[in-house]
């Protein structure tokens, strides 16, 4: 029985119906940019593991540094204790961090770095005795799949049977290219009420969003209005932090900077989980109190684990280096190129591009994510060994800055070749599982 046939006895695996999904491509090993499976099938990794992997696979600096972990200390409650890598983690992220930010609190994933941020902006009001209750967020936004995550994102099929669930959210449209004054007016009529505790996006990327993008300069303006109005800023830098809009930060591109900063995804350069909420000190002074109620009361059982801060530590060392600030330097160079060869060409609708962040968007009669045009284009990527995970129409690339050029160009030439799937003129299968056995 091959590995998939075993998985598809036990397995419930994320945003899969399991009653019609393929099985699963059975994967062994990774290295750099590649993924190879159980029949020796290798993959480019298009979109680095959603979004996660920075340097390539099984990279021996990082397993080194994990490795040396190891023999020292595995984990130690974070509650009254603290370690070396924690420490040294954040004091090093605390450095290359957007502007003004000085205390870092750990936590597991994107998701729950955003609910940190969330509970931080609330209890912050409640704190300071002027108790505001309403979050304003972008329409089509993703934060996470945790409840408070789940409030702020956008409301749609994902989330549909929990929406009585979910606190009420303020949303404003994106401020994408020709809409951005009526944003700004959006925000403002929110922000005179004098009731909204925070302000949280996606830095000038929506990623699950299709990839949207738009300015830094609107966003300077919608921050300049909330902190006119008195409003808090939560900047969730999970997919764009690490180099992947061309700086370190996306908010890196901004006058105005936030008083949070969620980040995960790359913090361990896609080796293990790890989230990491930044703020102020004005945030951090608003809970020192010798009113113990006053505490941020949040915490998990792996709260800064000493190992993934060893990870962590290890891809910073990794990302600023020269030769990956060569290679994410060259990677936009490539993906600038590309997008302008390819969106004169047929069944494109728009090219969209941020730093190592490419997204080609074909056009179709329906752009769901549960569109059939999404499933072919994933079955012929896979075909031409690439991984590529398309939101509905759009076909995005986000890859390790270790990917090379010959690689790059093996992705490209798959995208271009889409455009005959689009067309109705190609269908390509995905592989037959059940034909590998052990």
């Amino acid at each position: 029985m091959s590995l998939s046939q075993r998985d598809q006895n036990v397995i419930w695996h994320p945003y899969t119906q399991m009653k019609t999904a393929a099985l699963p491509i059975p994967i062994v090993r990774g290295e750099g940019a590649m993924l190879y499976a159980e029949d020796g099938t290798g993959y480019v990794d298009a979109v680095s593991s959603w979004w996660v992997n920075l340097h390539g696979h099984a990279h021996p600096y990082i397993a080194q540094k994990v490795a040396e972990q190891l023999q020292t200390l595995e984990h130690v409650i974070f509650a009254g204790f603290t370690h070396a890598p924690a420490v040294e983690l954040a004091e090093r992220l605390l450095q290359i961090l957007p502007q003004g930010q000085s205390r870092m609190f750990y936590s597991d994933n994107g998701s729950t770095a955003v609910e940190v941020a969330l509970k931080m902006a609330i209890q912050y009001w409640n704190n300071l005795g002027t108790p505001k209750k309403k979050i304003i967020a972008f329409r089509d936004s993703y934060h996470g799949d945790t409840f408070g995550a789940m409030a702020v994102s956008a409301r749609s099929a994902f989330t549909a049977p929990f929406w009585s669930y979910l606190f009420e959210v303020e949303f404003v449209d994106v401020p994408v290219p020709g809409k951005e004054e009526e944003t700004v007016k959006q925000l403002e009529a929110y922000a005179s009420g004098g009731d909204v505790a925070a302000f949280i996006y996606e830095p000038l990327v929506l990623g699950t969003a299709g990839m949207v993008m738009y300015t830094p300069e609107v966003l300077n303006k919608l921050m300049q209005l909330c902190q006119q109005h008195n409003i808090l800023t939560i900047a969730d830098e999970v997919m764009t932090g690490f180099g992947r809009t061309g700086r370190t930060f996306a908010t890196d591109y901004l006058q105005h900077q936030p008083d949070m900063v969620c980040l995960s995804k790359g913090l361990t350069g896609g080796t293990m989980a790890l989230g990491a909420t930044s703020c102020n000190e004005k945030i951090y002074e608003a809970f020192l109190h010798e009113d113990k109620s006053k505490t941020l009361f949040h915490g998990h059982s792996y709260t800064a684990n000493p190992v993934a801060c060893a990870a962590g530590l290890a891809s910073l060392d990794l990302l600023l280096q020269s030769e990956t600030q060569d290679n994410i330097r060259r990677i936009c160079s490539q993906h600038n190129a590309f997008a302008a060869r390819i969106k004169q060409m047929p069944y494109i609708k728009e090219v969209r591009q941020q730093g190592t962040i490419l997204a080609v968007e074909f056009e179709d009669s329906t752009t769901s994510y549960f569109s059939d045009l999404r499933d072919t284009l994933y079955s012929f990527a896979l075909y031409h060994g690439v991984i590529l995970r398309p939101l509905g129409n759009i076909i995005y690339v986000i890859a390790p800055y270790c990917i090379t050029d010959e690689q790059l160009n093996q992705v490209y030439q798959t995208i271009s070749g889409m455009q005959e799937v689009v067309s109705g003129n190609r269908h390509y299968p995905r592989p037959d599982l059940t034909m590998l056995h052990d």
